[in-house]
């Protein structure tokens, strides 16, 4: 047995001589990295898509002025963004858009609000047609960072805007 062993070890040695191992190829082949931005854009399109529904109806006011809040949000926050007690940090102007543009742009607002600390904000959906300002009381009424909204104060835009307040946790974000 131990004589084929020998036989073959020749015969393979006899074979394999003069080949030169082939060089390690040191790539990796890994999935490239996406850009940040491209990363921030994809999380805006799935909280678009997974928090606002067109067929979903919250219990909105049909007189009066439009507002909105939680559950388990005090009464006194609606009459605060009334009287203007808040002063939002950013502003959105959906102007022009169509509703999927604003979808993705309100989606990225909330999620700016939270990412920098931002208590409130304002969106401003114009007259127009009364497609946004019809839908845009509808969208926020499902995201469950908005706390409460309310038809703005003239300097914020009045009946053309929203004031929105927005639960950005108890502790700042660090991303």
């Amino acid at each position: 047995m131990n004589k084929e062993n020998d036989d073959e070890l020749a015969l393979f040695s006899a074979l394999t001589k003069g080949i030169k191992p082939l060089k390690q190829d040191k790539r990796h082949f890994a999935a490239p990295q996406k850009p940040k931005r491209e990363l921030e854009m994809a999380t805006t399109h799935l909280h678009a898509d997974s928090y606002f529904s067109d067929t979903y109806q919250p219990l909105l006011p049909l007189e009066g002025a439009m507002r909105w809040a939680r559950e388990d949000i005090d009464s006194h926050e609606l009459k605060r963004l009334r009287r203007g007690d808040y002063q939002p940090d950013l502003l959105l102007d959906l102007h022009g858009m169509r509703q999927t543009e604003a979808k993705l742009e309100l989606a990225a607002l909330i999620q700016a609000c939270v990412k920098q600390h931002s208590q409130c904000c304002c969106v401003m959906h114009g007259h127009g047609t009364g497609i946004l300002k019809q839908n845009i009381p509808m969208w926020l009424a499902q995201h469950p960072q908005v706390k409460a909204f309310h038809k703005a104060p003239k300097e914020w835009g009045g009946d053309a805007a929203l004031l929105v307040l927005v639960d950005v946790g108890e502790f700042p974000s660090w991303e």
